[in-house]
């Protein structure tokens, strides 16, 4: 059988970085490398293409360091909260 791949959807996801890096804040993986048990992703700055780092996947995964897809200014200071809704 063969074995699941860790992180499938990691080329070409879009993330925002809780605090700047490299000056930047929005970041799309452009590759991934496997290392053993450890999966790397190669980031890209989308304002800056020569802003680029290595990162361990699984840091992704932190919120406090990562939030999934290209977040505002405000939406990063402000997350929404579900208790927030209001369902019709």
């Amino acid at each position: 059988m063969a074995k699941k791949q860790k992180f499938p959807y990691l080329l070409s996801s879009k993330w925002t970085a809780c605090q700047r890096t490299l000056g930047w804040r929005h970041f799309q993986v452009i590759n991934r490398k496997n290392e053993g048990e450890w999966v790397f992703a190669e980031m890209v700055a989308s304002c800056d293409q020569n802003a680029r780092f290595w990162i361990n996947a699984k840091q992704l995964k932190d919120p406090n360091l990562w939030s999934p897809g290209w977040k505002t200014l405000a939406e990063i200071r402000h997350p929404q909260d579900d208790s927030d809704l209001i369902i019709l």
